[in-house]
């Protein structure tokens, strides 16, 4: 390779892996190289460019933490999350459509255990809601026993990782589904929020001039055994930011109306009083083939 060139380069780097046994990882890296070396050339990226994006990598490493992935952040400002996502998403006849995970996902301990009809307002303030339904076959008929991991942002705008206010596992829990496939929680109706501007990321949104607003949400991951997981989120259905998601992560069958419980009987019938709104949503899993 002494006599290597910009015009040889790709050639001599996809030499050195001509010989990858496994072929989906050699198809991989073969694309990856041939489009990184042809951006390159494409911009003409100068040293100084280079070592700007080397020392923003460097960056999003030192941001990224349990509680908080800031290369899943920039994967999902860049676009890449979404396009992954609607490349392969697996809703179609009665599956439900699925979302993005975020940063701030966490599995583990702080993902408290709720029982179907349990309280996970505690001391945050905020509109109190009751979310409620079943998890399904595209088919409609009851998965009893399924997972569902439910995460969201507090009346402050903020994640339980980042909130001084609140301590580890708030608005956070696991709920497995009854004997019907139900569930059901009381919550605080999430708010927009924009993602974090004090990263690497968020250098680079205002670099960009790009605002960082997202529409309120709650996530959710669900699985059940001969399912695929399903990744997803409920999306205020009337949020000033609906058609403008920072991620790129809203889709229409995920808008969902936060209705007034106006009636003491059809309160009851959630399990709370006057003054709750309602959200009601059942969740479609696709079998694994």
């Amino acid at each position: 390779m002494r006599n290597v060139t910009a015009d040889t380069i790709t050639e001599a780097v996809l030499q050195t892996i001509a010989d990858t046994t496994e072929p989906r990882l050699r198809r991989i890296m073969t694309s990856l190289i041939s489009h990184l070396h042809a951006f390159a050339r494409e911009v003409d990226l100068t040293p100084e460019e280079w070592m700007a994006a080397i020392e923003f990598l460097v960056r999003v490493g030192e941001a990224t933490k349990t509680e908080r992935n800031e290369f899943i952040l920039a994967s999902d400002t860049l676009g890449i999350s979404a396009l992954v996502d609607l490349s392969h998403n697996r809703a179609s006849g009665g599956a439900t459509t699925s979302s993005l995970l975020g940063p701030f996902y966490i599995n583990g301990e702080r993902m408290q255990p709720l029982e179907v009809g349990g309280d996970l307002i505690g001391d945050n303030d905020g509109e109190p809601v009751v979310v409620a339904g079943r998890v399904t076959t595209p088919q409609g008929a009851p998965i009893a026993g399924a997972c569902l991991e439910i995460w969201q942002n507090a009346a402050n705008g903020l994640y339980e990782s980042e909130d001084p206010e609140h301590g580890p596992g708030n608005l956070r829990c696991k709920m497995l589904t009854d004997d019907e496939g139900r569930y059901r929680f009381t919550t605080i109706k999430p708010i927009a929020y924009t993602v974090p501007y004090d990263g690497p990321v968020g250098t680079m949104l205002q670099a960009l001039g790009r605002h960082a607003w997202r529409p309120a949400h709650i996530h959710f991951r669900i699985s059940a055994a001969g399912y695929h997981p399903l990744i997803t989120e409920l999306f205020v259905a009337d949020d000033a930011h609906i058609d403008t998601d920072a991620v790129f992560g809203v889709r229409e069958p995920l808008l969902v109306d936060f209705r007034r419980i106006e009636s003491a009987e059809e309160a009851a019938a959630y399990g709370v009083t006057e003054g709750y709104a309602l959200v009601t949503y059942d969740f479609g899993l696709q079998p694994v083939a």
